[in-house]
């Protein structure tokens, strides 16, 4: 019997952490299942006017991209390794169940625990200002027509059920971002760059949207 299927291949969404400076990629995170909702919000960034006394050449005006915040809840599962214990990949799902693939989100929003040493040993050294650390580029991967900087915003983890060592073996991770532009970056900051391309994909893909018509709406056309 053929093997041959004609089901398409299933991209996965993910997280890809980038040295900002170098480019250098440090881990690729991709979501074991694809959520069934991705909920995105756009807060419009426009000039401040009032009909009262203000500026009303600033009504139409826009003072940069609008702030993209983006949801989402991820399941994790450990079910499939466990089945096939004798399976070396899965040897670590055995010891530990899904918690590798939790703290790799996790760490995404802590500091190194060489960098906390680090300025535990200048402060104790009598160094007044502690730097803060500076974290990798965090990019949020949905299809090639959505790559986009982000800042994880808010992180919950519910995790669901636990093997005999209180491993947790099924979790939901609801993940909140926000999408990091040119305001936030500059434009010569790797993140920046990213961001002017997943503005003009969108300008791209508003091109090949082919409009309607003023019959549609039932008018002739926008008064005079």
């Amino acid at each position: 019997m053929s093997t041959i299927t004609n089901s398409p291949k299933l991209l996965k969404g993910g997280i890809v952490l980038m040295d900002a400076g170098s480019g250098a990629v440090q881990r690729i995170i991709s979501l074991q299942y694809n959520p069934e909702t991705v909920s995105r919000t756009l807060q419009v960034q426009a000039a401040e006017s009032s009909g009262q006394g203000g500026d009303r050449s600033e009504a139409l005006r826009l003072t940069g991209p609008p702030v993209e915040t983006i949801k989402l809840d991820a399941e994790i599962d450990a079910t499939d390794h466990l089945e096939h214990p004798q399976q070396s990949p899965n040897q670590t799902a055995i010891e530990f169940g899904i918690q590798p693939q939790l703290a790799a989100l996790e760490t995404i929003i802590y500091p190194t625990s060489g960098h906390l040493r680090q300025n535990d040993a200048e402060q104790a050294g009598g160094t007044l200002e502690i730097s803060a650390m500076q974290a990798p580029l965090t990019i949020f991967v949905w299809s090639k027509s959505r790559i986009a900087p982000v800042r994880i915003t808010d992180f919950s983890i519910e995790e669901q059920f636990f093997d005999p060592d209180l491993n947790p073996i099924r979790a939901k991770v609801s993940l909140g971002m926000r999408v990091l532009n040119v305001n936030d970056l500059g434009f010569r900051h790797r993140g920046g760059s990213l961001f002017m391309n997943y503005h003009q994909q969108k300008e791209q893909l508003a091109a090949m949207h082919a409009g309607g018509r003023f019959s549609t709406l039932g008018i002739g056309g926008i008064p005079s």
